[in-house]
């Protein structure tokens, strides 16, 4: 193996570090925060969450690190993957089902803005649209 592969490796580990202890940092900052404050923080972890799991999901498929990974580290990979799967599929059932809620109760008020109303339904349609797109593959 080469010596830039090594190299690769450490500053993934150190970029990684950075990034969560930028996070740390920012945490009860981006809570005292405005909306827009937790808007901005909230895509900025979950475009760094794609990236990392995109890094996960290619090591899983390089033949390199297959055929050496010890099966502990592959254990213990499944079973975080799991409980972050079950925490961000309860998050989005529950935060789903409440913003569900929360806009028939504005709409019932006619609360909804007039010039967003009229993208409702046909938000809708698309959002569905997309849910059902996703697929399992291996």
């Amino acid at each position: 193996m080469s010596y830039a592969f090594f190299e690769n490796l450490t500053q993934w580990v150190e970029m990684q570090k950075k990034m969560k202890n930028t996070f740390e940092s920012l945490y009860e900052e981006v809570k005292k925060g405005d909306r827009l404050d937790l808007i901005l923080a909230t895509r900025a972890a979950f475009q760094h969450m794609i990236k990392t799991l995109k890094a996960f999901d290619n090591w899983l498929q390089d033949p390199l690190i297959l055929s050496h990974m010890p099966r502990e580290y592959l254990e213990e990979v499944w079973e975080v993957t799991y409980r972050i799967l079950m925490l961000l599929l309860d998050l989005d059932i529950k935060h789903t089902s409440a913003f569900r809620d929360h806009l028939e109760k504005l709409q019932k008020e006619g609360k909804i803005n007039p010039l967003l109303a009229s993208g409702l339904a046909s938000h809708g349609r698309e959002g569905r649209r997309e849910r059902e797109e996703i697929t399992l593959s291996m």
